[in-house]
């Protein structure tokens, strides 16, 4: 099986610039430095606590949303 190819594809392509940033704030809200582009030179540590805290965000907006009735 060939990595050559990315499995991050967007439903919306427009919306890249978006989970960039969002990527970003997630990232510094932890304190892992990130630069745009490639960042290969994080630890797995690193890269799951921006995941972790990705996720732990959206959750928060779903939560929000069912209690707003949206």
């Amino acid at each position: 099986m060939s990595n050559s190819k990315s499995n991050n594809n967007f439903v919306v392509p427009e919306a890249k610039a978006a989970m960039d940033k969002f990527k970003m704030e997630a990232a510094n809200e932890v304190g892992v430095q990130l630069k745009k582009g490639y960042n290969g030179d994080l630890t797995s540590r690193e890269a799951g606590s921006i995941g972790g805290q990705m996720v732990k965000k959206m959750i928060k907006k779903y939560e929000q949303d069912l209690a707003n009735g949206q």
